[in-house]
């Protein structure tokens, strides 16, 4: 049969000569689903990462008290990480840009976030009402800004200067109600009320939303200090670990990868500009069947004949191609 005038019909319209053999596909399916559930469960009982404890507001100020208070300085004086993030939670930074493209600050403030509103003085004022405590919060809001800032960061130079940042240890000094506030909220994360306080933000029935504890934690180094010691940073490969140094997930290597060469791994935009490669990495995957030369790979380097050996060595091998004379050029006859 004969297509366009002058041109070569289509292999792949011709009716299949080869060989045929009974295949049960419902058969192999089950076969295959029963073996890798009991592969799954099996390896999961052996190799599965350890079920560690989540570390919590209490836990970090249990565990490391002078980081507490010096990131609850950083918070009141404007100088933490969340103060300085920008969107979704403030105004304070441009963000991750790509570019011209400032694609945090594109997005908006969705989350309204103020560190030292809703990591200290409202959790502050919620707790157990002490005089003294009052005092110092009605002190302290009553000031000018100016005045709240100069204190703060009075009290923060004071704690890098003291042995092992011990607030114990700070000289005396200009620091309004800052030393007592951060006092005051150190003894309430230690007795566990500070994650109540911050989850319960926001008039929410059930504490779902773990969002400010999870940035006052990012804000000092404790957490940060056990990510490392899990070998869980970005600079150790850490998308695709999990806790205790199990392997995680080996698929996202390639992602992760990109974190630990230069540009990306000196760069304040390594987020927007990872992302954008694996984006333009997955619209080529997409293409490759239109792109050519790639798309000749699998005939060039034809690694499915190792997979399909068995059949190679048999007739396959003659039967990989249409038969001839089943097709035929215009104005020609069957080939023989």
């Amino acid at each position: 049969m004969t297509g366009r005038r002058g041109r070569a019909a289509d292999p792949a319209a011709a009716a299949w000569q080869g060989p045929w053999r009974n295949y049960d596909i419902i058969k192999e399916g089950v076969i295959a689903l029963v073996v890798v559930a009991i592969l799954t469960v099996a390896l999961a009982l052996v190799f599965s990462s350890p079920d560690e404890a989540p570390i919590t507001l209490q836990r970090w100020a249990q565990a490391a008290p002078a980081d507490f208070v010096a990131t609850t300085v950083s918070e009141l004086d404007g100088q933490s990480t969340s103060a300085g993030y920008g969107a979704p939670y403030n105004t304070a930074g441009s963000g991750q840009a790509l570019g011209p493209l400032h694609l945090q600050r594109a997005a908006g403030v969705r989350e309204p976030v103020d560190p030292a509103r809703d990591f200290v003085l409202t959790p502050l004022r919620s707790s157990s009402p002490d005089p003294v405590l009052a005092t110092a919060l009605t002190q302290y809001s009553s000031a000018a800004s100016a005045q709240q800032g100069a204190w703060a960061t009075a009290y923060a130079d004071a704690l890098a200067k003291a042995p092992d940042g011990n607030p114990a240890a700070v000289a005396p000094g200009p620091y309004g109600p800052v030393p007592l506030l951060a006092s005051s909220l150190l003894t309430l994360a230690q007795s566990g009320g500070l994650d109540g306080a911050l989850t319960s933000q926001g008039g929410q029935f059930y504490g779902t939303d773990y969002t400010k504890p999870l940035l006052f934690l990012a804000d000092g180094s404790y957490l940060a200090d056990q990510a490392h010691s899990r070998h869980l940073l970005g600079t150790q490969w850490g998308m695709m670990n999990e806790t205790g140094n199990y392997p995680g997930q080996p698929w996202l290597w390639l992602y992760t990868f990109f974190y630990q060469v230069k540009p990306f791994s000196t760069s304040g935009n390594a987020d927007a500009l990872v992302m954008a490669v694996m984006a333009l990495l997955t619209v080529l995957l997409v293409f490759v069947p239109f792109i050519p030369g790639v798309r000749s790979i699998p005939r060039l380097v034809p690694l499915h004949r190792l997979v399909w050996r068995a059949y190679y060595r048999g007739s396959g091998a003659a039967q990989d191609q249409p038969a001839r004379g089943t097709l035929k050029r215009s104005g020609e006859g069957p080939r023989t």
